[in-house]
């Protein structure tokens, strides 16, 4: 692998220049000074993402000139990238290849950037069909609490050398290392889209999904509004054209997904709704919860979006007896919150703290952002 100082400047769409190549041994430097002096760290990208999750109290540590793609092979479907490099650029770049990330990362934001994006592990409507965060992600290579790098992963799929290790990196919002570099498996952009309407009730939609997901339907997105089901259809034109005469409905705006997956709906607006959103991860078949509030249904039913005025303990006492987890999602922080996240059953603390001190033992990365005193 070669450095950036060592490169021609980029011929082509597969490469995006460095801002500064020397961020990476700046990033070094800063961490093993943290670390001399056990000063908590503030990890940031950019921005986009800092409301999901606890706040955190120390230096600010950002990423956003450690940008750059390091190698691309449109072939092998791999790319890896620095951490700082915003979202849009590196799919901008996958586009004209006609390749995609999957899962259908959301932004929250123009800047947000590929660091970010792998530590909140946060993936848009398609996540069902095409898989998470965690299943695209090859390898990393991290920054670790005494200022060295160590590379776990790969950049192929049957090379499963510390790949846990770079699957843990995925949701832990930076707070068991920095994240340098990533390489992800990339895929083709589906050849032919369609978005449907169908009037109906949640339960008429929720058993027609289940029937639907028993049959080859190039299916990729299912969300319900409360009186509306809207369908995405991705694949080869002929499929995508059978499935929607199959199923009838009116075309819809292709934009509902983005929108969705960048929670731009109304029912996200704070200005339409006030109440606390709180974002449910339940089984697919789980029936509707039995709590006052308004419901938004991604994930064909994995995924609920709730606002309510009921206390956390209800909601999530709820959750938990249908099988699943609740998180408080307040992008503007105006119900203020210190326990965002589900807490932890006694075996899972101990778990986290465990490798918490293995891989960050003086706490300096992102101290409390996922819980108190991890």
């Amino acid at each position: 692998m070669t450095h950036p100082q060592d490169q021609h400047p980029p011929q082509d769409a597969r490469t995006l220049p460095t801002r500064d190549h020397d961020a990476s041994e700046v990033l070094l430097e800063r961490v093993r000074q943290a670390a001399a002096t056990g000063t908590a760290l503030r990890l940031v990208g950019g921005g986009s993402k800092g409301f999901y999750g606890r706040p955190v109290v120390g230096e600010t540590l950002s990423l956003a000139e450690h940008t750059g793609i390091v190698n691309y092979d449109p072939v092998e479907l791999v790319v890896t990238v620095r951490a700082g490099t915003r979202l849009a650029d590196l799919q901008a770049v996958l586009a004209q290849e006609g390749q995609q990330l999957a899962f259908e990362p959301p932004h929250f934001g123009e800047n947000a950037t590929v660091g970010g994006t792998v530590a909140c592990g946060l993936s848009g409507p398609r996540r069902p069909w095409a898989g998470s965060v965690r299943d695209f992600v090859l390898g990393t290579r991290m920054i670790t609490h005494d200022g060295k790098r160590l590379h776990f992963g790969g950049e192929v799929m049957k090379n499963v050398a510390g790949y846990d290790l770079s699957r843990l990196m995925v949701g832990a919002q930076g707070t068991l290392g920095i994240i340098d570099e990533v390489s992800f498996k990339v895929l083709p952009r589906p050849a032919a889209s369609a978005t449907l309407r169908l009037e109906m009730g949640l339960g008429d939609a929720m058993a027609r999904l289940a029937e639907w997901g028993r049959k080859p339907m190039p299916i990729t997105g299912a969300a319900h509004d409360g009186e509306t089901l809207h369908l995405r259809l991705e694949g080869g034109a002929s499929s995508v054209a059978n499935t929607q005469a199959q199923l009838g409905g009116e075309t819809d705006d292709t934009a509902f997904w983005t929108q969705l997956r960048e929670l731009e709906l109304a029912f996200f607006s704070r200005r339409h709704d006030d109440r606390p959103l709180w974002r449910l991860s339940l089984p697919h078949r789980a029936p509707p919860l039995a709590l006052d509030g308004d419901t938004l249904v991604d994930w064909a039913g994995a995924q609920r979006w709730l606002r309510s005025e009921l206390p956390a303990a209800t909601i999530r006492q709820h959750a938990a007896q249908a099988g699943g987890h609740a998180t408080l999602v307040d992008r503007d922080r105006a119900h203020g919150v210190d326990a965002p996240f589900t807490p932890l059953s006694v075996v899972m603390d101990k778990y986290h703290r465990q490798l918490k001190a293995k891989l960050d033992p003086k706490g300096i990365f992102n101290p409390g952002r996922l819980y108190e005193g991890l």
